[in-house]
């Protein structure tokens, strides 16, 4: 799939080739005061974040004779929306929204392209009242950025995530990729005594006492001929009962163990499950968006184990409705049992974090969970949503796209990720559900 194609495009002296110099990483493009000193376009790769794209520097757009040297400008302008995937559309927030802003914003619209506004030199909220303003412009909520201060570039990526092609991996090179797990827990959960069984040896140190892992611990395993590595972290504890400097360091990059996952085993002691702490570990796990497994260990020690592993996922399905549908496997790590077990479920939920389902199935399905439970009305106006789209995977991520979409309760979002886990099979991965309000909600007449 050949890389998608970003042009950034405004009138003149808005920023383009400064914000062009911040995604390529260098100084590429000539930046002055003065306006019109980009002439041709410029291309540079740019990596940001996950995503992987070339960026078209462009001439400012002016009105012009076609002949004229500001018209052949434009002209090469308008040729790099044509080829673009995407269009950041650029506005200085400092001086507002210009009469000359208009006739190219038409000009973006009319292209077909998604677009995204940028508003730019919006350094320390210094325009936000120009950012505000591009409202008018129709073309959706303005991204404040300030290109020379290198602020909001994380807000960027979030909306070109959303609107670039997902990034497609190499097949083979995917199938040769390690899948990453991170085994956390508290303190003595038996984490270094099932990754040591998983290992077939003594890798790792162990004993009774809680917190001997200090470090995250990255370790190769070949699971059924399929390559894997295991993250064996320190015990995770209250931070208000953390006093060891030390200890701290060790949750921390337990921490980033997590954040560099792909598939995150919480581990429970069967014996006392569902402690408060085990539930704030799988709330960091979920806003870290990564799918979860949750690993009975110590089952050998459980008397009623059929009624016990019954009640235990009814009490996940209640105290973890973020993550609802997560795998609950028994285990013991010491007598090596369930381990296979384990590892299946965790291979099954990689696969459905790496889910994406069809925007035709999609609406299909919006059409009818709108019908079943219509949005409430808000101020005497139905509220409406009108299309949904899956915008990424790892975790699966839609955006709903509607009007007064702002104004949606709680608890209907709530039953949209529901209603999504449900008819689309995504047991066990957050759900991340954006809303895109199409109207200007500073126009009191839309």
């Amino acid at each position: 799939m050949p890389m998608p194609t970003v042009a950034i495009v405004g009138r003149p002296n808005v920023g383009k080739s400064t914000l062009f110099n911040r995604l390529v990483g260098r100084k590429l493009a000539l930046v002055d005061d003065r306006p019109g000193v980009t002439r041709d376009r410029r291309e540079g790769e740019v990596r940001l974040g996950h995503l992987h794209f070339t960026v078209i520097d462009t001439a400012g757009l002016e009105e012009a004779d076609a002949a004229s040297l500001a018209g052949r400008m434009r002209a090469q302008t308008e040729a790099a929306i044509a080829e673009a995937d995407a269009v950041l559309f650029v506005i200085d927030a400092r001086a507002g929204l210009l009469p000359a802003d208009q006739p190219f914003a038409e000009l973006v619209r009319r292209s077909d392209k998604p677009v995204i506004l940028l508003a730019n030199k919006a350094e320390g909220g210094a325009g936000l009242a120009g950012a505000y303003e591009a409202f008018g412009l129709g073309l959706g909520d303005p991204v404040p950025v300030s290109a020379e201060h290198g602020e909001g570039m994380g807000d960027l990526l979030d909306a070109l995530a959303e609107v670039l092609p997902e990034p497609e991996e190499d097949e083979e090179a995917d199938r040769d990729r390690p899948l990453k797990v991170a085994i956390v827990g508290r303190p003595n959960a038996g984490k270094s005594t099932l990754i040591n069984r998983m290992l077939g040896e003594e890798r790792l140190l162990v004993g009774p006492e809680a917190g001997i892992t200090r470090d995250s611990i990255s370790l190769d395993w070949l699971w059924r001929g399929r390559r894997i590595k295991l993250h064996d972290t320190a015990g995770m504890r209250r931070r208000a009962r953390i006093d060891d400097k030390l200890e701290k360091l060790a949750v921390s990059d337990g921490l980033r163990a997590v954040r560099f996952a792909e598939v995150v085993v919480v581990l429970l002691d069967a014996t006392i499950p569902f402690e408060k702490q085990d539930l704030t570990i799988v709330d960091l796990v979920e806003q870290e968006g990564r799918a979860l497994v949750i690993g009975l260990n110590k089952w050998d020690l459980v008397a009623d184990q059929p009624g016990l592993l019954k009640d235990l996922k009814e009490k996940a399905t209640r105290l973890l409705p973020q993550v609802r549908g997560a795998a609950v496997v028994p285990l013991s790590g010491l007598a090596g049992e369930g381990v296979d077990r384990l590892m299946q479920a965790v291979v099954a939920a990689h696969e459905v974090w790496n889910r994406r389902v069809a925007t035709a199935r999609i609406n299909q399905w919006l059409s009818e969970a709108v019908q079943a439970n219509p949005p409430p009305a808000v101020s005497d106006r139905r509220i409406k949503i009108r299309y949904a789209t899956q915008v990424k995977t790892r975790p699966p991520h839609f955006a709903l796209f509607g009007n007064q979409l702002n104004a949606l309760p709680k608890s209907y979002t709530r039953y949209l990720v529901n209603a999504l886990r449900d008819a689309f099979d995504l047991p066990g991965v957050p759900i991340r559900l954006s809303l895109r309000t199409s109207k200007n909600p500073f126009d009191k007449d839309a």
